[in-house]
């Protein structure tokens, strides 16, 4: 938990509770002092004054600017009830008055105006400056006004962070191997700076969400034992210019009295991006001077009389400025990628510790299933199936609940509550047979595990669910062109039984051209085209940034080569479609009808009616 300091109250803390206590003091004054001064007469309209004194019902007046105040003679011809009335512009008043006997003077200023008038003027600029107070209070910290420029950083001692090692953390080996060589330096400096050698002073911490760049620097700090300060980025960034520089100040000079220790800026593209992204000096100018301030600090302070070390995490690296990417500042970067096989089951372990598992649950073939899933999603899919256990009513999570866990991750939420007519379900049947039979005779494909009509996610009435055997990290181009083959299977499926096609295929279009595009414009696999890359979204960030001219637009000539070739992949993986599920038509129909009476078909029985599947 953050540390929780209760500092001495300022001095402009102190003025500014009294300023708060006075603003309600003279309030108060001002409510009690209208209640005692102000009289409360009945008001009438100011042509019933004038009636009243044309039939000398009048006895005796008083004619001021806001308000005219006049006693009427009772049936005795007596003094009686005083009213009041609000004037008009009327030269003839006076005249009027003095001809029926009226008597009449100035309104005698009431006595509490003074009061009133004084407390106006008051009280709305300490109304202001109570709420500017409150405001600034709750956004700045505990030292009220004062405080808008102090650091919002979470300060974690020792055994504060929950005591987060490098025990807790799997499938990240070499990047914990990188971060060892941090905490050794942080418990045993001699043993480097002996040798000459330093310390870097900014590692980065580089990997898509998820991955566990966060928890990595607080096992860092845990291993080491030092104070952990941790921030956002966003944090930096205030509305008034120049709160951002003064909080990286404030930051450094209080991990320098706390050193060693580590500052850990999480998201630190926030306020690090390129400044050349926008022109020189363009942008956010409150950013770019936060940015300023922080290159100035880490070049600043030295690292052999306080020893902190800056640990940092991103997402885009490549939209960094180089000035924070240069040695002297981030030194080192640390990639921190998603799990591999291994990597995958280890980390189930450490998430399946504090749940109960049945003794058939099998994490490797968990982990086999879940190929590109990070840390943090594999944590997730733990929950979800302790969740679904819990909502069977069982005492140990099964095999099965893992299972569900994957599909509502990959496909969505079941929604059996979505009705499709039979014909509707007739045609999703023979849709995901036909993907199911192309993929199981494409060479590379992933195994067929599960093939379903029930409806799932926002879109998918049907989806069949293929799963790797083992990492793969690249194609060939026949395999390419067989993923695009079995996403064309589910339309050719439909074309070859009902003659027509539907919208169901509009996803699987949309991967297959995606697909065939990549193949042509980033791969190079186009014997037309050489192999060159046409792609423009996968030029470098350098260039992109604005620091060098950017490669020219392609000719129209090449445009329309590209589009003859991706068409041509896309046809001749559709015909291959065709054709296989022409071979294949007595398996496609008993696949079909089996899905319709069953509405879900996995696991070995599959595979036994898909080895059958002959090649064309």
């Amino acid at each position: 938990m953050p540390v929780n300091k209760d500092p001495q109250p300022s001095r402009a803390r102190l003025i500014a509770n009294l300023v708060l206590w006075v603003a309600t003091g003279l309030f108060l004054i001002n409510v009690v002092a209208s209640g005692f001064f102000g009289s409360q007469l009945t008001k009438e309209p100011y042509s019933m004054f004038i009636h009243r004194v044309q039939d000398q019902e009048v006895l005796r007046a008083s004619v001021g600017q806001n308000e005219i105040r006049y006693q009427v003679k009772d049936e005795a011809g007596q003094p009686g009830p005083v009213y009041a009335t609000t004037p008009i512009f009327d030269l003839q008043l006076p005249q009027l008055l003095e001809d029926k006997g009226v008597e009449f003077a100035a309104v005698p200023p009431p006595r509490g105006q003074w009061l009133s008038s004084l407390l106006s003027w008051v009280i709305p600029p300490l109304i202001f400056i109570a709420i500017w107070r409150f405001f600034v209070a709750r956004n700045g910290g505990p030292q009220g006004a004062l405080s808008i420029g102090k650091s919002k950083a979470r300060v974690y001692v020792e055994g504060e962070t929950g005591k987060i090692t490098f025990d807790d953390i799997a499938g990240v080996e070499e990047a914990k191997a990188e971060l060892v060589e941090i905490v050794d330096f942080l418990k045993t400096p001699q043993r480097f700076t002996d040798l000459g050698a330093k310390i870097p002073k900014g590692v980065l911490l580089v990997g898509p969400p998820g991955t566990g760049k966060t928890l990595m620097a607080k096992a860092v700090a845990g291993e080491a034992g030092v104070p952990f300060f941790s921030i956002s980025g966003s944090e930096f960034v205030e509305l008034f210019v120049g709160v951002g520089s003064s909080r990286v100040r404030d930051l450094f000079e209080q991990a320098k009295k706390q050193a060693p220790c580590i500052i850990f800026i999480d998201e630190l593209d926030a306020i690090g991006k390129s400044r050349a992204a926008s022109g020189f000096y363009g942008g956010n100018d409150e950013r770019e001077q936060t940015l300023n301030q922080l290159l100035t600090e880490m070049d600043g302070f030295d690292a052999g009389a306080a020893t902190v070390i800056v640990l940092a995490a991103t997402n885009r690296p490549e939209t960094l400025d180089p000035a924070l990417m240069r040695p002297g500042r981030f030194d080192r970067q640390v990639l921190v990628d998603r799990p591999d096989l291994k990597g995958r089951e280890a980390i189930l372990q450490i998430h399946a510790k504090g749940v109960k598992l049945a003794d058939s649950v099998d994490l490797k073939q968990i982990a086999t299933r879940t190929p590109g899933f990070a840390g943090a999603d594999l944590a997730n899919l733990v929950n979800e199936a302790a969740l679904l256990a819990a909502r069977r009513n069982s005492t140990r999570v099964q095999q099965q609940d893992f299972g569900e866990a994957i599909e509502r991750v990959v496909a969505g939420l079941e929604k059996r509550s979505r009705v499709l007519s039979d014909r509707e379900k007739e045609i999703v049947a023979y849709h995901e047979v036909g993907h199911a039979l192309v993929a199981a005779i494409m060479p590379g494909s992933d195994q067929v595990e599960k093939i379903s009509i029930v409806p799932r996610g926002m879109a998918a009435l049907g989806y069949t669910l293929q799963l790797p055997t083992e990492d793969r990290f690249l194609r060939d181009e026949a395999e390419l062109k067989g993923q695009i083959a079995t996403l064309l299977g589910g339309r050719s499926a439909e074309e070859l039984v009902f003659g027509r096609i539907t919208t169901g295929a509009a996803n699987d279009l949309q991967r297959a051209t995606d697909l065939a595009e990549q193949m042509v414009t980033t791969y190079g696999m186009s014997q037309v085209l050489g192999p060159l890359a046409y792609d423009r979204s996968q030029r470098n960030s350098f260039l992109d940034s604005g620091m060098a001219n950017a490669r020219r637009p392609i000719s129209e000539d090449t445009a329309k080569a590209i589009d003859l070739e991706v068409k041509g992949l896309v046809e001749a993986a559709h015909q291959q479609a065709v054709a296989i599920l022409e071979r294949n038509r007595p398996l496609l129909e008993t696949l079909a009808r089996q899905l319709l009476d069953t509405e879900v078909i996995e696991g070995e029985a599959l595979r036994e009616q898909l080895k059958q599947v002959q090649a064309v």
